[in-house]
Formats: C-alpha cells, structure tokens, sequence
C-alpha cells in the first residue's frame, strides 16, 4: 500500500506542479496584456498623429475657403462695376448718336461679313465639337485684302 508519506509527497509535487503551470500561464497573460497594451498605445499614438493632421487640413481648407470667399465677394462687386460702366457707356453712345448725324449714319451701317462671321457660333457640346468647329472654320482675311464693307472709322 502506499504510505501516507508517499501520498503527501505525491501532493505536494501535484501542487507545485499546479503552481508552477498556474505561474506559468500567468506569466503568459501579462506578456499577451503588455503586448495588447504597447499595441493600444501605438494606435492611440497614430490617431492622435492622424487628428493633428486633419486638424491642420481642415485649419488650410477653412483658410482656403475664407480666400476664396473673400476674392468672389471682389469679383461680384468688379463686375457690378463693370456693369454700372457699360451702362454708362451705352448711355454716352446713344447721347453722342443723338447729337451726332455723321456718327450715327456709321453706326447704323451693318458690320461687314468678317466681322459678323466672328459673331457666328454655332451650339456647340463639348470640347471636341467646338476642336471641329475650328478647324473648319474659314480664315479672317488679312487687313490689306480690300474688304470693302468694313466700316471707316475717319469718315
């Protein structure tokens, strides 16, 4: 039979041998929770890096569109004076063809065909359409051709 010294003994390395494997796995747990814990840290650390570079993103495009705000804002009121000075210069032309015969007798001359052909565009879609129309548009003549319609300024 087997003695009780035996048996305690047989505990005994029973028990050590539990703690030994309990140690064991315990120590495999901190390890896996360190490496759990620097691999957080490292993706804290990368979002942070990320958000500080959204953040100056955003900061640059807010500061891009304010510019950009700012320079539509100047457009709108050059072209409101743009406006204001077309129509003061149509209203001066309409006085001066008034009060002028000679003046208006040439304005109401009509264009010469060169010139009206630079008026003429047909509807046109798309870069391609407008890269045929072109090319096959006839050339403006040169200005010693004797055009004969074309108005004189002198007269």
């Amino acid at each position: 039979m087997i003695s009780i010294r035996t048996t305690a003994l047989a505990g005994a390395l029973i028990v050590a041998a539990g703690a030994g494997l309990w140690s064991l796995a315990l120590h495999q747990l901190l390890n896996a929770a360190g490496e759990t814990k620097q691999l957080l840290e490292d993706q804290v650390k990368t979002a942070q890096g990320e958000a500080r570079q959204n953040l100056a993103t955003a900061t640059e495009l807010e500061q891009t569109l304010n510019r950009e705000r700012e320079t539509q804002a100047q457009q709108l009121q050059l072209l409101g004076e743009l406006r204001i000075g077309l129509a003061d210069r149509r209203h001066q032309i309409e006085d001066l063809k008034r009060e002028n015969d000679q003046l208006r007798t040439w304005a109401d001359q009509p264009l010469p065909p060169a010139a009206r052909r630079l008026r003429e565009r047909p509807a046109l879609t798309g870069a391609d359409a407008y890269r045929d129309w072109l090319s096959r548009g006839s050339a403006v003549r040169a200005a010693g051709d004797g055009t004969g319609g074309q108005r004189n300024p002198a007269q």
